[in-house]
């Protein structure tokens, strides 16, 4: 996270964690425990200016979003990542969390502790070119395609948040900001465009070499000096506050449990980590007449479909997240 300090007539964006801008005091007494383990480095120095996107044609309210810390493309997305086969992957350990894509005969696991600090990954598989992104403050993870009613986009993090989620920018010669929830763009040519939402599991790293043996990783060789075995969120998700508004919301979860939204068509369904006890297990249940198998995995505490019709889509996050952008959800309870 990059912290704005004035000096004189210039703005020195400061690297800390993103922890850093947190709303709640306790969050900052955590921080400030922390603070030890980050170096502090000046990444950039440059005028105040307002946000570098023209926000005069959105579908979201203006007065909504809001800058998350760093600049534009002050966390840097990753484009064409360089991969290693399962066997030299011995950065990963058995039940650390990756996102599995497989795809036109491929299979690749992108681990958790890396898009953390990158947010989104543009990569392709076989023809297929995909977007894996996560927002950290949302626990949210959705993988795309990148091709759209207004052509292929490569995207980055625009450093701004809406509901307490990324916005993503496509790199083109008029951006428009995306909704990473609305699965959808929010602004400029891309106004109104969905996002076609591609089948993933959010996993451990076990569980998903054990499926797809001849699965490759996205490597931490990505040209960025960064400590990947260090989450500079920990306090953030040990907190049941959050660092950003998010409306509207629902008590009937905790604001940051872990739930997986199932959806087809305008019809959802969540499908909480509490509804299984804290066993690991599985369950049904049936979204637009469809069939969906929804696994829990107690040991990562992770969800995942492992079996649904076809149309069926699904996006892994946190509970306030899902609801803030989709409140007629409906929510299977224990």
């Amino acid at each position: 996270m990059a912290r704005p300090i004035l000096v004189g007539s210039l703005l020195l964006l400061v690297t800390v964690p993103i922890a850093a801008v947190m709303g709640r005091e306790a969050s900052r007494r955590q921080l400030r425990d922390d603070a030890h383990l980050y170096p502090v480095q000046v990444t950039q120095v440059q005028q105040r200016q307002p946000p570098p996107f023209d926000l005069r044609d959105l579908s979201i309210p203006a007065e909504e979003i809001r800058g998350g810390g760093p600049p534009k493309d002050g966390i840097p997305a990753i484009t064409n990542p360089k991969t290693v086969a399962a066997a030299e992957a011995r950065f990963l350990k058995a039940n650390d969390r990756v996102v599995g894509v497989a795809l036109n005969g491929q299979a690749r696991a992108y681990p958790i502790s890396i898009l953390t600090q990158h947010e989104i990954v543009n990569d392709k598989l076989g023809e297929t070119p995909i977007a894996v992104t996560y927002c950290p403050l949302c626990d949210s993870v959705i993988v795309f395609d990148r091709t759209t009613d207004i052509g292929v986009k490569e995207f980055g993090v625009s450093g701004l948040l809406y509901n307490s989620n990324v916005l993503m920018y496509d790199r083109s010669e008029k951006e428009s900001l995306w909704s990473q929830m609305k699965m959808k763009g929010v602004s400029g040519p891309a106004k109104g465009i969905n996002l076609q939402v591609l089948p993933m599991e959010l996993t451990s790293w076990n569980a998903w070499q054990s499926k797809n043996p001849e699965t490759d990783v996205m490597s931490t060789e990505l040209g960025f000096q960064r400590d990947y075995r260090r989450n500079p969120y920990t306090s953030y998700f040990k907190q049941p506050g959050l660092m950003f508004p998010a409306r509207p919301q629902n008590a009937s979860l905790p604001l940051k449990e872990r739930v997986i939204a199932v959806w087809d068509g305008a019809d959802s369904l969540v499908v909480p980590t509490s509804a299984f006890g804290g066993r690991t297990g599985t369950a049904s249940v049936v979204v637009n007449g469809k069939q969906v198998e929804v696994a829990y995995e107690a040991s990562t505490d992770s969800l995942r479909v492992i079996a649904a019709g076809d149309g069926v889509q699904w996006a892994n996050t946190f509970w306030f997240a899902w609801y803030a952008f989709h409140p007629a959800t409906k929510v299977l309870h224990k």
